[in-house]
């Protein structure tokens, strides 16, 4: 029979158990075992149908991972290891960064030579493409050709590229390129337009196509990545269909006659920045300029991208949203604290006054210098059961094999108004079973919150609330 002695430290011990798989004071599991197959991509796309709350009065249309089975064609440039999908989150960051000190009057102009004649365009360098991950299906034109195309919240101007395009002018794509020709509603945008000038006032250019009299035509764009990737055409008027029976008219887009630099992601992109250029500003006279988008748990699922907000937000917790210095394209929130299984991390908060961007393209989340060194340190504590992979990098790698389950802490992350987000365990905090995080640069300075971090929450941006609200559980 056990001493007394014994059962008492047998009490504690448990106690002390019990203490560590609860949150302080809310009773809420801080530790969660997860099976290891969870975040891993199955080779079937998941047969559930995700769509947004009832009660939206917008448009919604289906959002997947680009590599994964949901795709219609999946892509084949899928980072090879956790190592490449960090330094391709790194070159997006930097090339960011790079623009936003440099600053937009610096940018040259590019002199082109058309078949129709002389074309002057001052160039506009957008983000990096590389490390975008999710696509959305819409229809373009009438009758509506399905269209594949990149989501991204770093850009604005949306473009497709459109026949007659040859394989020496245009990447090879797996869906028929757009032809303007075969749609009623398409229309090049004339090049003395305000919608033309608009584009050299937000520095988009305001490149003309010279006709054989020596008149002006058509107007130009011209758009250049950080990944290399150039696309120039023609500006234009076109239909979109988000859904059945939902239209947009009059959808302003580049038709892309010119590429420079491979690229098999998708038939084009989906600028949701803040910029006049962007989806969700064109349509703010009927959605408000609200829109939200849900990242499924594993490439293997399915989310949404909707634009307006639904008529009941009671579901949501919103923090303040602002733009990112003068750049209207990116939005900004301020990050105040991190926990890490359930217990509070000790940060100074004048360390997070560089705030984080919102940025859907970007897939690990980057913090400055003191709030990732406190997050690694905590989270290696809280997964010492299990080994580390040695590696230069600095990031936080795990080698589960032999694993069928695993103990993983929950991460959450506190914003501005004391909005406190659960990150989704696993998927939201790991990333090919490493700690998906990595570091920005010094303290105060500018950090990013990843796609990784948003999956299975709604993310809605109320743009003229200046807001960004979250929604747990959304896909």
């Amino acid at each position: 029979m056990a001493s007394p002695l014994f059962l008492c430290i047998l009490l504690v011990v448990f106690g002390s158990y019990l203490s560590t798989i609860s949150a302080a004071g809310d009773g809420k599991q801080s530790f969660i075992v997860v099976s290891t197959r969870s975040f891993q991509t199955q080779d079937v796309c998941s047969t559930s149908t995700v769509t947004p709350r009832p009660d939206r009065a917008g448009a919604a249309a289906p959002l997947v991972h680009r590599h994964g089975p949901c795709a219609k064609s999946p892509s084949t440039d899928k980072p090879s290891s956790f190592a490449e999908a960090l330094h391709r989150s790194r070159v997006r960051a930097d090339y960011i960064m790079s623009r936003a000190l440099r600053g937009r009057d610096t940018t040259t102009t590019i002199e082109m030579q058309e078949q129709e004649g002389k074309v002057s365009i001052p160039a506009h360098l957008d983000t990096s493409v590389d490390s975008q991950e999710y696509v959305v299906t819409l229809g373009l034109g009438t009758p509506a050709v399905e269209q594949v195309l990149l989501m991204d919240t770093g850009s604005d101007l949306s473009w497709v590229q459109c026949a007659p395009c040859n394989s020496t002018d245009c990447y090879p794509q797996k869906d028929p390129l757009f032809d303007p020709r075969k749609s009623s509603t398409y229309a090049p945008i004339p090049c003395g337009s305000d919608l033309c000038k608009s584009l050299q006032s937000d520095h988009f250019d305001n490149g003309c196509s010279m006709n054989g009299n020596g008149t002006q035509s058509q107007c130009g764009y011209r758009v250049e990545y950080g990944g290399g990737l150039k696309t120039r055409g023609v500006y234009s008027n076109e239909a979109l269909t988000m859904a059945p029976g939902v239209v947009i008219k009059d959808f302003h887009f580049g038709c892309a006659y010119k590429q420079i630099g491979s690229d098999d992601k998708s038939d084009g992109l989906l600028g949701l920045g803040g910029a006049p250029e962007s989806l969700p500003v064109q349509t703010s006279a009927v959605y408000g300029g609200s829109f939200s988008y849900c990242l499924p748990p594993v490439s293997s699922g399915t989310g949404f991208l909707a634009l307006g907000a639904p008529s009941n937000t009671s579901g949501f917790s919103f923090t303040p949203m602002t733009p990112f210095m003068d750049y209207a394209t990116f939005y900004l929130v301020k990050l105040t604290g991190i926990s890490v299984g359930g217990k509070q991390l000790r940060i100074p908060p004048k360390v997070f006054e560089g705030g984080l961007i919102v940025d859907c393209g970007n897939i690990i989340s980057h913090l400055p210098s003191t709030p990732y060194a406190e997050l690694q340190s905590a989270f290696r504590a809280a997964m010492a059961a299990y080994p580390l992979i040695p590696s230069d990098e600095y990031d936080t790698c795990y080698n589960f094999t032999g694993y069928s389950n695993i103990t993983v802490p929950k991460v959450a992350l506190t914003f501005t108004g004391g909005v406190t987000v659960d990150l989704d365990v696993p998927n939201g905090v790991l990333l090919d079973g490493c700690l998906a995080f990595t570091e920005s640069g010094l303290d105060d300075y500018v950090g990013f919150l990843g796609n990784v971090q948003m999956r299975t929450l709604e993310m809605l941006y109320d743009v003229r609330g200046g807001r960004l609200g979250f929604r747990a559980g959304a896909c």
